[in-house]
């Protein structure tokens, strides 16, 4: 929102969770809380949180005030979600919402997931990827 650019190889050695959503998002709308907690027990280690949504920064910024999000949120990221999504047999993008790519220190996408209360099992696997010697970037 800040108008910087994040590149994802910038963000090696760290754990990264990149969450698509929506701010006509009822599914999306009732996770954040959850993943604003998860993100506050990360504070200080190497995992990086990132929004990403297809809607302009004008309409995410009043959605913003009503419902913050401790991490960063990257507006406008349509270029992105073309390069994560699946595709349906006619090539039309096929993901659920909020859909979650956790990616390890190596930048390796390690877990993907859509949909309604993944937080507890993106904790678990954030956990095993900190804690995890294979994964430590050289």
């Amino acid at each position: 929102m800040d108008g910087q650019t994040v590149e994802l190889d910038s963000l090696k050695g760290k754990v990264v969770l990149i969450t698509f959503w929506n701010t006509r998002c009822a599914i999306c709308d009732s996770e954040i809380p959850k993943l604003n907690q998860m993100a506050s027990s990360y504070k200080g280690k190497d995992v990086v949180f990132l929004g990403l949504t297809t809607d302009n920064p004008t309409r995410v910024e009043s959605f913003l005030k009503m419902k913050p999000f401790n991490f960063n949120i990257i507006p406008s990221s349509f270029g992105v979600l073309l390069k994560y999504a699946d595709r349906d047999r006619s090539g039309n993008i096929a993901m659920g919402y909020p859909a979650y790519f956790l990616v390890n220190q190596n930048g390796e996408i390690e877990m993907k997931a859509s949909g309604w209360d993944k937080t507890q099992k993106l904790d678990s696997q954030i956990n095993r990827l900190l804690s995890s010697p294979q994964n430590k970037v050289e």
